[in-house]
Formats: C-alpha cells, sequence, structure tokens
C-alpha cells in the first residue's frame, strides 16, 4: 500500500472525542452503490463483521452486531421496499416482488445503513469496504444519473444551543470550500439531494454566533425546509423538538437522532485508494474549526467584512474558497 493509500484509510480523531457524559461520540455512515445484489451484499459483510440476519424482505434485510447493533441493507426504492414488506407473508404471492427486486439495482442503489460506532473504532469498517469493492461494488461514477453518496451520521458533543452554533459557523465558512475539495460529482452537483445552504443562511449563521435554540429553529426551518441539504439538520432539530420541525415538513424519512446528517460526500467504493475515512476527514475539518472560537471568530468577521464591502454583490464563492483554502494550510487543518 502506497503512502497516499495509507493515509486514506486512517481515521483522524476530534479534539472533542467524548460527549458531555464522557461516552464516546458515535458516527454512523450510509453508502449508496450499484453493481452487486442485496444477497452479494449481505455476504460481504458478514465475511467481515460479526452479524447475524434478523429480517428479511426482497428488498431489505437486517443483520444485528452484538457489539455495534443493526446494519440495514436495502434496495433504496421506497415502493419495493412497501411491496416486499406487505407480501413477506409465507402464503404470499411474491412473483411481482422478486421480479421488482431483480431488476431495481438496475434503477436504484444498494444502501448498506451501519449502526452508529465509536469514532476510535471506525477502522473496524474497513475490511467490509474492501470486501464490497471486491465483490463488485460500485459507487458515484457508475453512470451520469446514479448521483450515490457516503451519508455520515455525526453524533455531537452536546447538544447545547453554542454548540450547534459553533459547528454551523464552522460549516457555513467550508461549505463551498468543501465541495471543491471533495471534487463532487457533476451527477451529484446538479442533483437536488445536496443543495448547499444559501449565501442568506450563511450570513444569518455567521452574524449570530450566540443565537438561541429559538433561533437556530426559526432561522434553519425557514431557509432549509428540506432534507435535500449538504448539510442536513432535520433529524438533529428533530431529536431536539420533533414536532416543530414536523409543522414545517412532515416527511417521515426524517429520523430524529441527535447527529449532523452530513450529505455532500460521494462514494468512490470502485477505487481502491478510497475508503470511509476519506469522507470521514474531510469532516474532521470542520470539527477542527468550530473547536476554536478564535478562528471562528477571525473568519466570520472576515466573511462579513468582504460582504459589506462589496454592497451590492455578494462574497464571491471562487475568491473565497482561495482564501480559505490558503489559511487552512497556513493552521495546518488541510
Amino acid at each position: 500500500m502506497s503512502e497516499q493509500q495509507r493515509s486514506n484509510h486512517e481515521f483522524g480523531l476530534p479534539s472533542h472525542l467524548q460527549k458531555a457524559d464522557s461516552d464516546t461520540r458515535r458516527v454512523g455512515f450510509e453508502l449508496e452503490f450499484s453493481g452487486i445484489n442485496l444477497q452479494q451484499t449481505v455476504a460481504a459483510i458478514q465475511n467481515t463483521i460479526d452479524v447475524e440476519v434478523v429480517s428479511q424482505t426482497e428488498a431489505e434485510i437486517k443483520l444485528h452486531s452484538e457489539e455495534f447493533g443493526d446494519f440495514n441493507i436495502e434496495i433504496d426504492w421506497s415502493y419495493l421496499k412497501s411491496k416486499a414488506a406487505q407480501e413477506s407473508g409465507p402464503n404470499q404471492d411474491r412473483t411481482w416482488v422478486e421480479l421488482l427486486s431483480r431488476v431495481a439495482p438496475l434503477l436504484v442503489p444498494i444502501e448498506v445503513v451501519c449502526p452508529p460506532i465509536p469514532m476510535d473504532r471506525l477502522d473496524t469498517l474497513l475490511p467490509m469496504v474492501d470486501a464490497l469493492r471486491d465483490a463488485g461494488a460500485i459507487g458515484t461514477e457508475e453512470s451520469f444519473i446514479s448521483a450515490y453518496g457516503v451519508h455520515v451520521n455525526v453524533e455531537l458533543p452536546d447538544l447545547e444551543a453554542a454548540t450547534l452554533c459553533r459547528y454551523l459557523r464552522a460549516y457555513a465558512l467550508l461549505q463551498w470550500w468543501l465541495v471543491d475539495m471533495h471534487h463532487i460529482d457533476i451527477a451529484r452537483r446538479i442533483s437536488p439531494y445536496i443543495d448547499l445552504f444559501s449565501k442568506d443562511y450563511l450570513k444569518q449563521v455567521l452574524a449570530h454566533p450566540n443565537a438561541d435554540m429559538d433561533q437556530i429553529f426559526d432561522d434553519y426551518l425557514q431557509h432549509n425546509p428540506s432534507r435535500n441539504r449538504g448539510l442536513d439538520l432535520l433529524p438533529l432539530l428533530a431529536s431536539i423538538d420533533e414536532t416543530r420541525v414536523r409543522n414545517v415538513i412532515d416527511d417521515p424519512r426524517i429520523k430524529a437522532r441527535p447527529a449532523f446528517h452530513y450529505r455532500l460526500p460521494d462514494c468512490r467504493i470502485e477505487h481502491s485508494e478510497w475508503s470511509l475515512s476519506v469522507p470521514w476527514n474531510s469532516w474532521l475539518v470542520v470539527e477542527n474549526l468550530a473547536a476554536n472560537e478564535q478562528w471562528l471568530e477571525e473568519l466570520s468577521d472576515e466573511f462579513l467584512s468582504i460582504e459589506r464591502q462589496r454592497v451590492l454583490l455578494d462574497v464571491s464563492r471562487t475568491d473565497w474558497v482561495g482564501y480559505i483554502d490558503q489559511w487552512l494550510k497556513d493552521h495546518a487543518l488541510a
């Protein structure tokens, strides 16, 4: 393995590794890919992680790990999952569902939803990714219409408003740079699944570093009444006040959990130099910036100062990416 490949398989750790209750923070990954079917996916996971099948239909299989929890493997098509669940009994006619399950992988991805795993144990997942690749899994680049990605569900140190503000400010400052750094595939850039925060929302976040929880909710739900964001806060906000979220967007796909839903990264599982540490380590830049209030103030002041100076024009995305890139290098964060 080359030095580059080795570095791409090492998971960095944030400065805030523990939660307020001293437990290690956890991360859950969701991988989307094609190239192999449901059974091949299950076999690859069973060969690398100690799991057992606890439930299955033609469209969805749940595997249980005594150590980590449940892995859910599914054909990412809600209609098929619903039909498969309805016709999973022993006396049901499964011909139609079986036909759909064979055709579906040609049109929609297989999705592996991993349980939340402690941040210092993430290397446990590396053999699984290798096994999926060896079995023939193909990610984002499989076709122009694929738009497959990796979602990273990052548990927060705590659910205080001040903590959320720090992370939101860090991501707001880094959003455009992260898109360029990830080299996001064109199919995903033009898809609606990872829309970026608007400039108005970025400015709102940066101009209110001490927002309370009410303002965080009001601003986010006003500007982002959708799951389709590079950083989706709806699961996190729903874990704090689910009724308030569902009064604005009552989408059953929103699963309340105390974690950011980072949807931006591509899934490049077919490349041997790629691993889950690639999207994870990009998120670590957000972690490291969020942990330093002085840096947040410095960069927020710079962004807002540029915006004020331009009067009728917004901050130039290209210029800001160049500025952030150099700043991160100067501070050994990239």
